[in-house]
């Protein structure tokens, strides 16, 4: 997956280059997500896919750090926020699960 698909003006494009330049605009893009649902609800909102993409975002680009470039400090700058945004995510959907019985 390190063989290049397309090399020009002096930039390699690899398979895992494309799974890390996803993971990061996963990563990135989960800003632009939250910020959308806090415009439209007129306060701070963390919706649910904030947190899925932070997942999502986060081990695209540990695999890219772990076998795409064997990079420990990639590697360590990704492992926490997954773990985080993983306990966040149980967090939001138990108290939707709560709210959602509450209703009936």
């Amino acid at each position: 997956m390190n063989e290049p698909l397309l090399v020009a003006f002096g930039v390699t494009i690899t398979p895992w280059k494309l799974i890390g330049y996803l993971g990061v605009a996963l990563f990135a893009g989960r800003w632009f997500v939250q910020m959308f649902y806090s415009r439209r609800h007129g306060r701070p909102v963390v919706p649910t896919v904030f947190w899925m993409m932070s997942i999502s975002g986060s081990l695209l680009l540990l695999s890219y750090f772990t076998f795409g470039k064997n990079d420990s400090v990639g590697i360590l700058s990704n492992l926490f926020p997954a773990g985080v945004a993983g306990y966040n995510l149980v967090l939001d959907l138990r108290h939707r699960k709560v709210k959602q019985e509450e209703r009936g």
